[in-house]
């Protein structure tokens, strides 16, 4: 995965900038930070033109049941996104350390999730002071609700890379025949269509 990785940072002028995929939902703020993605999987469909350049990945994220999204988040250097909540209840996040830079000895690469109820209620982006810190590790992985408060920071001078995938939160038998409802419902919408078009990379 890491070597996929590093030959797609070749041409990463190439690769889809966040703010191309916000979809509406996150415009401004958080997608004002040089940051890029190479999507696998969006709305629950292979972006397959993408896929065949990084086989060995993609073979391995066919392997995960209910991964609704994947893709490699590219955070350039002394880049900050900045406080913000997730939009949607039926996901779990996970991030998988690809390219940290020097494996984080310094502590430069972050995210910061408050899961405070109260303070989430406040609807107050501050409230992030209050937030627990994770540093990002090469091979290494973090699972967390992104609808609580969270932000993330590159300070360091080089790229930093993490497997980004959303993943289908478990619930009760009806409430999860819900969910996978709602979600196939929105892998079918047209925005999400768009997403995926402008997602694919031509090499």
């Amino acid at each position: 995965m890491r070597e996929e990785c590093l030959a797609l940072l070749g041409i990463k002028d190439q690769l889809t900038d966040m703010t191309a995929l916000g979809a509406g939902y996150t415009n401004g703020g958080i997608h004002t930070a040089q940051w890029k993605a190479f999507m696998f999987k969006s709305g629950n469909r292979f972006i397959e033109e993408n896929c065949v350049q990084a086989p060995k990945t993609t073979a391995l994220l066919r392997g995960i049941p209910g991964m609704e999204t994947a893709f490699f988040s590219i955070l350039d250097p002394r880049q900050y996104i900045t406080p913000h909540w997730g939009y949607y209840k039926g996901y779990m996040r996970y991030h998988l350390g690809v390219i940290i830079p020097d494996n984080n000895a310094e502590q430069k690469c972050w995210l910061r999730v408050n899961d405070n109820r109260a303070q989430n209620a406040l609807k107050d982006k501050d409230q992030i002071a209050f937030g627990e810190k994770y540093h990002w590790h090469d091979g290494e992985g973090i699972v967390f609700d992104d609808n609580y408060l969270h932000d993330a920071s590159n300070e360091s001078d080089q790229v930093r890379v993490v497997l980004w995938l959303d993943l289908r939160r478990k619930m009760p038998f009806y409430a999860s025949l819900f969910n996978r409802f709602v979600l196939w419902l929105a892998g079918r919408d047209k925005s999400v269509e768009k997403i995926r078009k402008k997602a694919t990379v031509n090499a």
